[in-house]
């Protein structure tokens, strides 16, 4: 492990130097290695899971799940339906602030409702089901739905892709152009003058955060703040974060390097904990829009060049983390099923697909594969597509970039051929708690508007089934025949592959406690000893 120490002081030499006079006491301040850098601050115009915990740093929820996944209030202090069903009345809990001191009212929080269901896929799904979101007054308002939605509550309460609720001129801004203020009302602040991009990010504890009294659990409770600052350290070698955790000048990893988590294990100092124990799903994502995986012939190949065990070995190491999944809606959710598999889960499929992309119309057009290098698990994902894709008989084009990078990119809807930012694949993995359930699973939307997640598949049959028969499940049963359905049109359509599951530790000192279990990291009631 020595041999890491001269890349690592070099790493952390720039933030040490320019935060020593400003950061307080080692234990009052948290390091914590995030998942890739930080380039977009608006958790609603990107899915980017950097975001998303920026968003959870600095934005409070309206209501959250506890750690038995249950809706409970968090900015709210109640809320209750009409009798039939289709008014939803809200009030704000009171002496609730925005960062630069004004006060939250209802207008904040149907302003970014809003927002949140004109871009994120879960909210467009609650949208439309709701006529009209209005404030009825400062601390007030009302959703009144178009029918009876038993599920309204459940949706803003998804930990994933919440409805953040920000300020109302910054949730005014249109939905597809990322905000780039970070005012929030949650417990920590976002501290824009000691951010430096690729080296770190601050935050601070809200000082004027009341958090609630009850026991924080999930993304529920009481947000004590127990320190005074959280650093992020931009650490995208994997093999120097992990041996700065071991070594002691960072405090917490989220994404460890599953090669090092033996020696990690080793290490008496820290603690090596599977967090989410729901897992995550990792995913190839075709863009559906333009050649050669507009055709759904050649979107079938796909499955034909996947070998889940090849792809789950090469990024997730370790055995006991990893789990061969075709299932679409998550293996051991309530929605698993079989139907709908075909040969490529047999031996002999790539042989198979070298056949049927013949006989698919391909023409030989340039596939672009964008590649992550600083994402372990991803980049791995990676090159065993571009492996398997040219031994199938694709023209692969690997593109290295990074994580950051490939972000920016996948909102590019044109060829590669049209703009040289355009893609074909890309790969990702999602919370297995969000995506096992259809009706907001943004992985899987497809409607035809061109407004759902990257890749935009369009299938208004799959929509349908999605959108209407689950909803109206009414017995486990009737949820097995509705999934069976829709597995079944899934594979014919082929909006995703799904490459497998695995659960992916954190990495923390020993003198870290108060670690909470969920779909997040989170850093409120973090001690540092």
């Amino acid at each position: 492990m020595t041999r890491h120490f001269g890349r690592l002081k070099t790493a952390l030499a720039g933030a040490t130097l320019l935060a020593a006079a400003a950061v307080p006491a080692a234990a009052q301040t948290i390091k914590y290695v995030p998942d890739a850098d930080l380039r977009v601050l608006d958790p609603i115009f990107t899915t980017a899971g950097t975001t998303l915990n920026h968003g959870v740093m600095i934005y409070d929820f309206l209501i959250a799940p506890d750690g038995k996944n249950q809706p409970q209030p968090q900015m709210l202090e109640s809320w209750k339906a009409s009798a039939d069903g289709l008014i939803y009345t809200f009030k704000l809990r009171p002496g609730q602030k925005w960062h630069d001191g004004t006060a939250v009212t209802a207008k904040d929080a149907v302003t970014s409702l809003n927002r949140w269901g004109a871009k994120v896929p879960s909210g467009r799904d609650a949208y439309l089901r709701i006529a009209e979101v209005t404030a009825t007054g400062t601390d007030t308002f009302d959703i009144k739905l178009k029918k009876p939605f038993p599920r309204l509550i459940a949706f803003i309460a998804e930990p994933i892709n919440p409805p953040f609720i920000m300020r109302e001129v910054d949730a005014k801004t249109d939905p597809n152009t990322a905000i780039t203020s970070a005012v929030g009302s949650g417990p920590f602040r976002f501290d824009r003058e000691e951010w430096i991009p690729g080296s770190r990010v601050i935050y601070s504890k809200n000082k004027d955060y009341v958090p609630r009294a009850e026991k924080a659990e999930h993304m529920a409770g009481g947000k004590v703040v127990k320190v005074e600052k959280v650093e992020w350290v931009i650490l995208p070698d994997s093999m120097v974060a992990a041996n700065a955790v071991a070594a002691g000048e960072v405090d917490y990893l989220e994404n460890p390097l599953i090669d090092m988590l033996p020696m990690l294990r080793k290490n008496p100092n820290v603690v090596v904990q599977v967090v989410n124990p729901l897992g995550y799903q990792m995913i190839m994502r075709p863009n559906h829009l333009v050649p050669p995986f507009d055709n759904p012939k050649v979107r079938q190949v796909l499955l034909y060049a996947v070998d889940q065990q090849a792809y789950l070995e090469a990024a997730v190491g370790d055995a006991s983390l990893r789990k061969p999944c075709w299932a679409i809606l998550i293996c051991g959710g309530p929605y698993e099923t079989a139907a709908g598999l075909g040969d490529w889960t047999k031996p002999g499929a790539l042989e198979k697909g070298k056949q049927l992309l013949k006989e698919s119309g391909y023409k030989g057009e340039r596939v672009v594969v964008m590649h992550p290098t600083d994402q372990t698990v991803i980049g791995a994902m990676t090159m065993v597509t571009a492996n398997r894709l040219k031994e199938i008989g694709f023209n692969v084009d690997l593109q290295s970039t990074d994580w950051s990078s490939l972000i920016s990119r996948r909102p590019i809807k044109e060829s590669p051929e049209q703009n040289r930012g355009g893609w074909n694949i890309f790969h990702t993995w999602g919370f297995a708690g969000s995506l096992m359930e259809p009706l907001s699973s943004s992985f899987i939307a497809s409607p035809c508007d061109g407004k759902n997640w990257f890749g935009w598949p369009c299938d208004e049959e799959l929509e349908k089934i999605r959108l209407v028969d689950f909803e109206n499940v009414g017995s486990p049963e009737q949820g097995k025949q509705v999934a069976d359905r829709y597995q079944t049109r899934f594979y014919q359509s082929v909006p995703l592959v799904p490459l497998g599951q695995f659960t992916q530790p954190v990495v923390y000192r020993k003198n870290i406690t108060g670690v909470l279990t969920g779909t997040r990291v989170v850093m409120w009631n973090l001690e540092k000893k």
